[in-house]
């Protein structure tokens, strides 16, 4: 659950008044603070320090039981890339709170801290006791797809045989994501992964626009080039067709010496293009 659209942005905050704000007694400013930093990426080693804390508040709960300002601070770490928050965020990962443990894999993904796969594992499988289910339907046990995304980018082979088993689940976003997943971690056998991308570019044409969008992600974060074409056809707002094409083109350029293109990036450039 991303608040941040749900958020005004406010250009009057300075970094000094918002540490200070997370660490005061007002509950509606600290939980803005620990959002406020995120969203401007305040990396200084104070902030970071002080969201850390508010991973272990106990003052804001609601009264299902969630913590927002644990959520707002375990998203708003993997955006500030402290490495030093991987620990907190590792035992955030035991957080009765479902969002909370959605929001610590998310962020434990960005920081690309290898450390943390076996606890994510152990979450996947359900076997971190104290952990409560989504409040809403359907009601997930877990995060999964947080946590099956965080390991494909974390590089979790081991896993595979366990993440193979969410390609059938029962919700299609979660299948989405143990595709994403079986695609980064098969990735050196061609044929096999390509299958995975494969499957993601038939969701594209699945009739709910939610998870079209959600598939536009998936293919942009792998940069699964045979996409293409597909991304730029899809019903959706241009303007995410255009960060998926992105993510494609990233990949390639990383495949080339600058200046010099490859003919797939050049392709991509083309698609771009034709969507401004």
């Amino acid at each position: 659950m991303d608040n941040e659209s749900s958020i005004r942005d406010d250009n009057q905050l300075t970094v000094e008044q918002a540490i200070a704000n997370l660490q005061g007694e007002d509950l509606g400013l600290r939980v803005y603070a620990a959002w406020w930093l995120g969203r401007f990426r305040v990396d200084a080693p104070e902030a970071i320090d002080v969201l850390i804390a508010a991973l272990e508040d106990d003052d804001d709960r609601t009264n299902a039981g969630g913590y927002p300002l644990r959520r707002n601070a375990a998203r708003a770490l993997g955006k500030l890339g402290g490495k030093q928050a991987v620990p907190a965020l590792i035992k955030s990962l035991e957080c009765s709170d479902f969002y909370v443990r959605e929001a610590a894999a998310q962020s434990l993904e960005m920081l690309g801290d290898l450390s943390c796969i076996p606890r994510l594992i152990e979450l996947l499988n359900n076997q971190v006791p104290g952990t409560l289910p989504a409040p809403e339907p359907p009601q997930l046990t877990q995060p999964f797809d947080a946590i099956l995304e965080a390991l494909g980018t974390l590089g979790a082979i081991d896993a595979i045989p366990l993440i193979e088993t969410f390609l059938d689940h029962f919700i299609p976003r979660i299948q989405y994501a143990a595709a994403r997943a079986m695609y980064q971690l098969t990735s050196q056998a061609t044929e096999i992964s390509n299958q995975y991308g494969d499957r993601l570019v038939q969701a594209l044409a699945h009739p709910d626009l939610q998870l079209r969008r959600a598939v536009l992600a998936d293919l942009g974060a792998i940069g699964y080039l045979p996409a293409a074409e597909a991304i730029s056809e899809t019903l959706a707002e241009n303007s995410l067709k255009l960060i998926s094409l992105k993510g494609l083109l990233e990949k390639q350029l990383l495949q080339t010496t600058p200046p010099d293109l490859s003919p797939g990036a050049i392709k991509v450039m083309k698609l771009m293009d034709a969507l401004l």
